[in-house]
């Protein structure tokens, strides 16, 4: 569908949901805020000018609403520059983007834009919740936007399937969540990612991690450990996987699996696979686990896993003990302990009754390294632990740490003070590296030793 039927079909609908759900909260009229009368008429009147000219081409839509602002502003009440701009790409913003939250996502300060109902977006600004002066027209607007961001993806959003993931078209992750489950209205959950793909200097830039441990997963990658990240919601995760990628060597088929394909790897020989939700009679799911037995078919030297949560777990840590070593992977928990515990529950999940000795012998015998990333409390990402997995003895799953950022305390200016150090044990790895001929410095794992 084009953009230009698009916006007169969306400015012809009738409100889809009442401004709140009558279960929910309730707003007071003095909550909502009022569009000036002007800005109503302006866009009356571009959407209706608009429909003279039907066969518009979409690149010069923006120039054609431009235009016909200008001309209906000239005949109304004067503004000043300033304002009859602001007007004007509040207008545009409205018509070909994404509303009032297209200006935030055009901002690089903003990581996060939290959308809960129409008049009420918080964004996370370099680490901080900042509560953001735009809102929507109204819930109805909202539901435009959610429209417009998950109709090109072949996803929908409706009664019978009030949620969505998708993507923009920059890669960034979006959620949505309507009425009757959303008692505030329509909320969007987008996070950001960097329309240039981080390096790895841009995390130790960043305080992510040290160069010295940057170095070590840099030969890590390349020696083809397998390797597991996991942290929080928000710690940075998928930044750090992609940077991880980033390290493999461009010969190499590498195929990504994703529940929304957002990673952007800079190799050439990339096959992307993406996950189907259900159609609306409740068929053709395809669910990562699917895709994760489908790609070992497909001849992949590397395997990339967005995230895993389910029952894939055991699909990933199978590919990870039969060949397919170098495999790349997330998951949510707050400790690599955490993680492993996690990675169990998930195997169990899959339904597959195997005894429990069974599944840790499949983690410790698959997992080489676990990254941890947490999200501290001045809002930046560090990666707080490099765990090795040594293997089992008995029914434990032995790790040791080898990197960790250990903290001090706070500044003045509520910033997280701490360094990273090493434990000054040497991997087991290290062996294994040096066979392929990367030596690793014996500095980099003295105790104490920090950067």
């Amino acid at each position: 569908m084009s953009l230009l039927k698009r916006i007169n079909e969306q400015h012809s609908k009738k409100d889809i949901y009442p401004l709140q759900p009558s279960n929910g909260p309730v707003v007071s009229i003095r909550e909502i805020p009022k569009e000036p009368d002007q800005k109503v008429k302006l866009r009356t009147y571009i959407v209706e000018e608009l429909k003279k000219h039907p066969n518009a081409p979409e690149e010069e839509l923006t120039v054609l609403i431009s235009k016909l602002a200008e001309t209906f502003l000239e005949k109304s009440e004067p503004l000043i520059f300033e304002e009859k701009q602001k007007l004007i790409n509040t207008i545009i913003h409205e018509l070909t983007g994404y509303g009032p939250i297209t200006p935030l996502l055009s901002d690089p300060d903003i990581s996060e834009i939290m959308v809960n109902g129409a008049y009420q977006i918080y964004v996370e600004k370099k680490g901080r919740l900042v509560k953001s002066e735009a809102f929507f027209r109204d819930q109805e607007h909202v539901l435009q936007v959610i429209e417009k961001i998950v109709s090109p993806l072949g996803r929908r959003i409706d009664e019978n399937s009030p949620m969505v993931d998708a993507r923009l078209p920059d890669g960034s992750r979006v959620n949505a969540i309507i009425p009757p489950l959303a008692l505030n209205g329509p909320t969007i959950t987008i996070r950001k990612f960097s329309q240039k793909p981080l390096e790895i200097n841009d995390l130790i830039r960043f305080g992510t991690l040290s160069k010295e441990m940057a170095d070590f997963l840099d030969a890590c990658v390349k020696a083809r450990l397998n390797i597991f990240i996991s942290g929080g919601t928000g710690s940075g995760k998928t930044s750090t996987l992609n940077v991880l990628s980033s390290f493999i060597p461009e010969d190499e088929r590498i195929i990504t699996i994703e529940d929304a394909a957002e990673l952007k790897l800079s190799q050439e020989h990339v096959v992307s696979l993406e996950t189907r939700p259900a159609n609306i009679e409740g068929k053709g799911a395809i669910s990562m686990r699917d895709l994760v037995r489908n790609a070992l078919r497909m001849r992949p030297e590397r395997v990339v896993i967005g995230e895993v949560r389910g029952a894939e777990a055991l699909d990933m840590l199978q590919a990870m003990n039969t060949g397919h070593d170098g495999s790349l992977a997330t998951g949510h928990s707050n400790s690599p302990r955490d993680m492993l515990s996690r990675l169990e529950t998930m195997v169990l999940m899959g339904g597959v009754e195997l005894p429990v000795k069974a599944i840790r012998e499949q983690m410790a015998g698959a997992i080489d390294l676990i990254i941890q990333q947490s999200r501290l409390k001045d809002g930046s990402r560090k990666i707080t632990h490099i765990t090795e997995v040594l293997g089992l003895e008995g029914e434990t799953i032995v790790l040791q740490d080898l990197f960790v950022f250990k903290q001090t305390g706070m500044s003045q200016e509520n910033k997280v003070q701490g360094k990273f150090t090493a434990t000054g044990i040497r991997p087991y790895c290290a062996e294994k590296l040096e066979e392929l001929g990367i030596a690793l410095p014996s500095e980099w794992f003295r105790e104490g030793w920090s950067s």
